[in-house]
């Protein structure tokens, strides 16, 4: 098990890649002030051919992980799993740690989030706790079925997560993931949005599992379509040999998409946020497959101490809530657009080569080909 991201990191920019909008420090979901990003990457062949993890998302850090934020949630296509989200939808906040790992593990991460609430915050988890925990498949490079993850690594990515630069590629729940035909996995990208008087911050973390290889862009240029990297994925008779029903049908697989900002955004404002993610995955080529997963949530770290929800309230008691003004909102839709389009392609650049269970193959999405497209020097 590891938990450390991997050295010299390379990104979409570091290749030539133009993108619209202004980037954070870090150009990454902990430019929101506050938020931490812990992973815990699973890599190993004894027992087991292992290749997945567990991604942690704290809006408002450890230490106040217990605290709500203003959140919605949107989905493109349902083909997979956001635990937590009802809640969400019914009063409009969220308040515990936000996990993404594999499509048969939710369970596993959903109890170790419990866990870690119950010993460093006793009195939330003394009321009631609906974590969230996304999901996407990683069963091509992962012994998806072998119960490899269990609740402390989810308790491990928790207490791992930091504030700064944050690995991508093949770390945390991403590991195993596979985008377009190459590899896949965690990616992350900001916007800021000046405003009169102040800047706020648009971060988003993805964890890409999706799109097939003919569909990929890189700024309207069809990379995917002119690679010759090779793509067993779609290609090859594993899934038959599995499954017994035919080949994978290319597309398939899921992106879970995280959106934070510091802006005061209530929770419908926060839906909206949401429901913009589909037009940047779009630029990115993607067309949602049927058989993909595409399920987004969006929240807001403004307004600390509000929103909460606790039995023994007094009736009619009241809280005050600063809130963005609907009419200058757009800003904050362009940032998510262009945040998400950028995090896509980090994950692509950032991830490596993987031979996983019985032999699979993913090959990543080679530099050499998107210096080329957009003429940067090797």
């Amino acid at each position: 098990m590891t938990t450390q991201p991997p050295a010299t990191p390379v990104r979409a920019r570091d290749l030539g890649v133009h993108f619209d909008g202004v980037p954070g420090l870090c150009n990454a979901i902990t430019d929101v002030p506050g938020l931490e990003v812990g992973f815990t990457t699973l890599i190993v062949d004894d027992p087991v051919t292992t290749r997945t993890g567990v991604t942690a998302i704290l809006p408002r850090g450890r230490e106040k992980a217990g605290l709500p934020c203003a959140a919605g949630v949107a989905v493109l296509n349902g083909n997979g799993e956001l635990t937590g989200r009802s809640w969400i939808e019914e009063s409009g906040q969220l308040q515990a740690p936000i996990a993404i790992t594999n499509s048969h593990a939710v369970g596993a991460v959903h109890r170790g989030v419990d866990r870690w609430m119950a010993a460093h915050h006793p009195e939330v988890a003394a009321a009631w706790m609906l974590p969230v925990v996304g999901e996407t498949w990683d069963g091509y490079l992962n012994s998806i079925n072998a119960d490899t993850v269990r609740p402390e690594h989810a308790m491990a990515a928790i207490d791992a997560a930091s504030t700064g630069p944050v690995a991508e590629g093949n770390v945390g729940g991403g590991t195993g993931m596979n985008c377009y035909g190459f590899k896949g996995g965690t990616g992350t990208a900001s916007r800021i949005v000046r405003a009169k008087d102040r800047d706020y911050t648009v971060g988003v973390l993805l964890q890409a599992n999706f799109g097939s290889r003919h569909e990929l862009k890189i700024v309207g240029r069809a990379i995917g379509r002119d690679s010759v990297a090779p793509n067993p994925m779609e290609s090859g008779d594993w899934f038959a040999e599995d499954a017994g029903i035919g080949r994978a049908v290319p597309g398939a697989g899921s992106v879970i998409v995280i959106v934070a900002t510091d802006a005061p955004l209530l929770s419908d404002q926060c839906r909206a946020l949401a429901r913009r993610v589909p037009l940047g995955l779009a630029r990115t080529g993607t067309t949602a497959s049927h058989f993909s997963g595409d399920i987004f949530l969006a929240f807001s770290t403004a307004n600390e101490g509000a929103l909460t929800s606790r039995m023994g309230t007094e009736t009619g008691a009241t809280e005050p809530l600063e809130t963005l003004a609907w009419g200058s909102i757009d800003p904050f839709f362009a940032a998510t657009v262009e945040a998400v389009e950028e995090a896509v392609i980090n994950a692509l650049v950032a991830a490596r080569d993987m031979t996983g269970r019985k032999g699979h193959e993913s090959f990543a999405l080679p530099h050499d080909e998107v210096r080329a497209a957009f003429g940067a020097e090797g």
